[in-house]
Order: C-alpha cells, then structure tokens, then sequence
C-alpha cells in the first residue's frame, strides 16, 4: 500500500522558526545569567581563607551548592509560573521539561550542601558525622524548618522519578508538588538568618529578598490571580458526555465567552470540572474541535482516575478553564507536505490540526494507529473532511509481526517522507517510535513536532 502524496494548492500560511531558536536562546541565557550572578555573590562574599584547609574548602562549596540549588528551585517555579514572556519565546511543553531536568540538579545540590557542611564541620570539630549534623542542627538558626523543607523538597523530587511516578495517580502526584511552595518558605528563612553570604553581607541579601519575592508575586500573578479572574468570566458548562470509541469519550462544552478563549487547533487547556471527583484538581485536554457556534470539545482517553470518571459528568456541570497553552499549531508547518499521526487518545489535535491545514490550503495525511478498530475515534469526521487522506493502521505488533510505524513500513507508505513535516501526537513510546523512523528516512527534526500534556 502507498499514499500518492497530494500535490499542493494554496500553499499553508507560513511562521518563521527564527523566533522559536532566539527564544530558547533568550531563556536560557537568563537562566545562565542568574548562575553567574549567585557564583559572584558566593565570591565576592567568601572569606579570604575559604579554602586554606581540606574543611573550609568542604565548608565553602556546601555554601555555594546551597545557593546555587536555592537560585534553581526559583528558576524551576518561573518556567512554570505561566510568565508570558517565557511561555510565548519557548512554549509551555519545553518549559515543563526543562522544569524537569532542573529537578535532578536541585536535588544534587540540596543533598550536595547538607553532606558538604556536615563532613566540613566534622573535618574542623573531629567530630562523627551523625554528631556533627546534630551540632549544625542546632547551631546555625532556623534549622528545624530548614529541614523539613529540605525533606519535602527531596520527597517531592523522588515522586518524580520514572519509576514512582507511575505508581502515583495524578492527583497524588499533584498535591505533593504543590507542598514544594511550602518547602520553599521553609527553607527560605533559614537562608537569610543562617547563611554566611547573606547575613553579613546586605547587597547579598537584597538580591536574594528579591530573587524570592519576584518570584512568589510571579506565581500569584500569573497561576493563581490572574487564571482565576479568567476562570470565572469565561466559566463553560458541560452540553454532553459522547463516547467516541471503546475507552475514548468527548465533552462538548458551552459558554458566552467561548468564541473569546483564542483557542487554536493543537492547542491544550487546563479544565477544572466542579463535580465529585474532579474538583481538587485541574487536568490538561487537547481541544478536538474549536470553538464554534458557541461550542468546544474535548476528546479523551480513559486513563487515569480523572479522566475515567469524566463519562459521568452531567449536562450544566460548571467548568473552569485556564489556557490555551501549547505550540504545537498549524502555524508551525512550513512545508507543503504534511504528515499527520496519531494514536490514541491524540486523535482530538490531530483531528483539529487536519480540519485547521484544510482551511489553510494544505491537504493533510493522516496516519491513525489503533489497537483494533473499535479504538479508532472520530474517524468518521476525518474521513469525511475534504482534501484530508486518512490511514487507519490497525493492530497490536505482536498479531501484524511488525510495526507500521518503523521507518521501512513508512516508506512503504510514502516513499519521499524526507520532503514532508510532520505533526505527532500520542502515547510517548509511539512518538519516540515515529520520530526515530522519520529521522532514519532523513526528516530533520526541526520538522518533527512534537508536544506533551504533563504539566506541572
């Protein structure tokens, strides 16, 4: 079998990806800036002698460690503290993962300035290192505190580890994180009343007073005031719960202001349903249908506690919103060829991206892998939308013996794939599959778009 690639009518309109390098470049230098900032204020703070002995070298590097990770934990809340300049120059999937990785460095550095300072301490006192962690406990102030926090910061660090993480639902995982902003002003006091670089020297402390209070009046700005004034005015109400295949469901959605969110196709949202069992949290959908006529819609798998229950909500079920989030948008193609693919669940953007190229001029494919053909959702309305070719590629690699999405089974399918761009969206080992395949067929990557729905 082979797809005959369309030829292209109107061309899709164009977005440079200039802007999308240059912001990644601009965040990363801030972050880059804040470091070398927090390295000037540990030196120019030092004392003359810092490393005149193996224990005041030890001593020294705990302190800085310390407020290198302390810089960190503040870097890790603003790349997910929705700032519009940060999420409009990167978008908010790439911040979410660099929050992620920034996770594994706080904890090094938080582990690295507790074991520094207690074999530093034990080195000068030639004390053991169990009694020398009691004597740091209670000399320096604000201890106690600190040490709760540094605990919860190293609880909360652990749950995100691949492993733990999936045997945590969602709603575990989320209450446990949001214990981080405790954490923080736990740790925060001992830091100005116990540490060397901030008591004697008031530049320092200024600096770090600032550091810290731009960066609650950011969270309480942009994830907590101005989300809750937008929740409010643009509230929707639940129309219908549809099931769309074996596991799959849509929520359609109505509201007066609605037509105003300035959702995209490919874009996501963070939907609060006020009904039992949803309440508590705010879980992020791909939209599968823009608005239109007053409604949106929302297309969903059943995989977790939350999503299972959504085929229970009833018709007028209030909801609150807050997005759209996402890059992951039709004005990012820029190639006349497009290759859209699916699995799942990421049907709903895929779905939505095909009928937004199609008004643009483009005629899409659409690769759409399912288990068998009682999990294939919406494929009637792709199917039905002009101009768009639709491949269902249907069952497990163990009954077919290989899988479609391998890079030979592809260029079966379309044997110039290294002219296209392509859009995926699905469970993560299908997308790391495909992009593996299109980068074996000589796709570049800055042609591969990809976004994931884990929002912290």
């Amino acid at each position: 079998m082979s797809v005959t690639a369309p030829a292209p009518q109107a061309r899709p309109r164009l977005r440079s990806r200039g802007g999308d390098r240059a912001g990644s470049l601009w965040v990363r230098a801030v972050l880059v800036l804040g470091v070398v900032v927090v390295l000037g204020m540990w030196w120019f703070a030092v004392p003359a002698g810092f490393a005149a002995t193996p224990a005041h070298a030890l001593t020294s590097l705990g302190e800085l460690s310390g407020m290198v990770g302390g810089f960190l934990v503040c870097a890790q809340v603003l790349l997910i503290a929705r700032v519009p300049w940060f999420e409009n120059a990167v978008g908010l999937d790439k911040l979410v993962s660099w929050h992620r990785s920034l996770g594994a460095s706080v904890l090094f550095l938080i582990v690295a300035h507790v074991l520094l300072l207690v074999f530093g301490g034990q080195l000068a006192d030639k004390n053991p290192p169990w009694t020398e962690f009691l004597s740091i406990l209670q000399s320096y102030p604000d201890m106690t505190s600190a040490l709760v926090g540094t605990i919860a910061f190293l609880v909360v660090g652990l749950s995100s580890a691949r492993l733990i993480r999936t045997k945590l639902s969602y709603e575990v995982w989320y209450w446990l994180h949001v214990t981080t902003y405790v954490s923080i002003f736990l740790t925060f006091s001992h830091q100005l009343s116990g540490g060397a670089h901030f008591v004697a020297a008031p530049v320092n402390r200024i600096l770090w007073l600032a550091l810290y209070l731009g960066t609650a009046a950011a969270v309480l700005t942009w994830r907590v005031i101005l989300p809750g004034l937008d929740a409010w005015r643009g509230r929707l109400r639940v129309v219908a719960v549809v099931p769309e295949s074996e596991g799959v469901n849509s929520v359609w959605l109505t509201g007066p202001r609605v037509q105003q969110l300035g959702v995209q196709a490919g874009n996501f949202m963070l939907f609060r349903f006020l009904s039992r069992g949803h309440l508590l949290t705010a879980h992020p959908y791909f939209v599968s249908a823009v608005p239109a006529n007053g409604h949106l819609r929302i297309t969903v798998g059943a995989l977790g506690d939350h999503s299972s229950r959504l085929p229970a909500l009833r018709p007028g079920s209030l909801v609150f919103t807050e997005g759209p989030f996402g890059r992951f948008t039709a004005d990012r193609a820029s190639r006349p060829r497009i290759l859209l693919v699916a699995g799942g669940a990421g049907i709903g953007p895929i779905r939505a991206l095909a009928e937004e190229l199609v008004r643009r001029g483009a005629q899409p494919v659409v690769l759409y892998r399912a288990r068998s053909d009682r999990h294939l959702a919406l494929l009637g309305e792709l199917q039905a939308m002009p101009g768009v070719t639709v491949v269902p590629l249907v069952g497990r690699r163990s009954e077919l013996g290989y899988d479609p999405l391998d890079a030979v089974p592809l260029r079966r399918l379309i044997p110039d794939l290294h002219t296209w761009e392509a859009f995926i969206c699905g469970p993560e080992g299908m997308a790391d599959r495909v992009e593996t395949s299109l980068r074996a067929l000589r796709m570049p990557k800055r042609f591969i778009h990809r976004e994931e729905l884990s929002m912290s």
